[in-house]
């Protein structure tokens, strides 16, 4: 897999009947090893590791419904009291981070009505945090840290 614009993490990576899976330690199962699952693993370990974000607050693969459809949120960070704070939404190293990511995880938002909102492809990673009350977004120079939120 490539090398990412991350912190090296401890990833578990298994192969079964010829097939790469790696463990993803919110979820506590194997999952198939993709180039959105390798960033999705490095970039949880990030948040864990090195910005002090509590395991027990993040959850993969958050379903919502939108418009009648169910979507999935990639990683969704809630607070103590279980409402959403994040949404994180991941792509491949090789998929360049454009306007339609962001309409992407804007949808999602409609939703979940979060504080802040990541995206990124393990190489480039941008973060916002939402003004409801002026209804923008302002870029944060870097992810921040748990207790910086």
């Amino acid at each position: 897999m490539l090398s990412l614009n991350l912190p090296q993490a401890p990833l578990k990576i298994a192969d079964k009947n010829g097939k790469k899976y790696i463990f993803d330690i919110l979820r506590k199962k194997y999952i198939s090893l993709t180039p959105e699952e390798w960033v999705r693993q490095h970039f949880v370990h990030f948040l864990i590791g090195h910005l002090g974000y509590p395991p027990g607050l993040l959850a993969n693969e958050v379903s919502i419904s939108l418009n009648g459809t169910s979507k999935r949120c990639d990683t969704v960070l809630y607070s103590q009291s279980l409402s959403p704070r994040m949404i994180v939404e991941y792509k491949a190293p090789d998929v360049k981070i454009t306007s339609r990511v962001f309409e992407q995880i804007s949808r999602y938002n409609i939703v979940l009505r979060v504080d802040y909102l990541i995206v990124t492809n393990g190489i480039t990673h941008y973060c916002c945090k939402v003004d409801y009350s002026t209804g923008s977004c302002r870029y944060l120079s870097s992810v921040p840290s748990y207790t910086d939120l």
